[in-house]
């Protein structure tokens, strides 16, 4: 598990990473009229998104509202509409790979607490397991103090009769 969980954190943090550089390289910038980060560099996954949100609304403006499948096949503004679409969806795309990216992290630090509490547990159980010894191990029964009781002494085994002697007739 703990291999596991690194191996996760690693894949997440490239995959975010080459995403991050992807968008970057694209040189996008977050529209003035935006709501948010107006004038900022697209590099993740809020400002793709605030991006995708400023995209609608331009091309709802452009087509008066109407969609790309409601424009006529012919109307010149279908093109513009359609593009504005692959933009929005492309963005998109990137916020959801952030987030399935954050996500591997997220579960691969889950995985090592996981693994690294089961080792504990482990750890105390065999420890404790240890502590007693097993029965015709040695002549004493040696019993941990948390094991401890309030009969915890044993009997000494009962004397057999020697081999040259007959069994008692009751």
């Amino acid at each position: 598990m703990i291999v596991a969980g690194a191996v996760m954190i690693a894949a997440g943090s490239v995959t975010y990473y080459l995403v991050h550089r992807e968008l970057a390289d694209e040189k996008i910038v977050v529209a003035d009229d935006a709501e948010t980060f107006a004038g900022k560099k697209v590099e993740g996954p809020f400002t793709a998104y605030s991006e995708a949100t400023v995209i609608k609304v331009h091309a709802e403006e452009i087509a008066d509202g109407l969609t790309y499948a409601q424009l006529e096949r012919d109307d010149p503004r279908r093109d513009t509409v359609m593009t504005s679409s692959f933009l929005r969806a492309s963005l998109f795309t990137s916020v959801v790979a952030f987030g399935v990216s954050g996500l591997v992290v997220g579960l691969g630090v889950l995985f090592i607490l996981a693994a690294v509490a089961i080792l504990a547990l482990d750890k105390k159980f065999t420890t404790r397991s240890l502590a007693v010894a097993a029965p015709g191990a040695g002549d004493d029964v040696v019993v941990a103090p948390s094991e401890a009781s309030a009969d915890t002494t044993m009997a000494p085994p009962a004397a057999e009769p020697p081999a040259d002697e007959p069994p008692a007739d009751s």
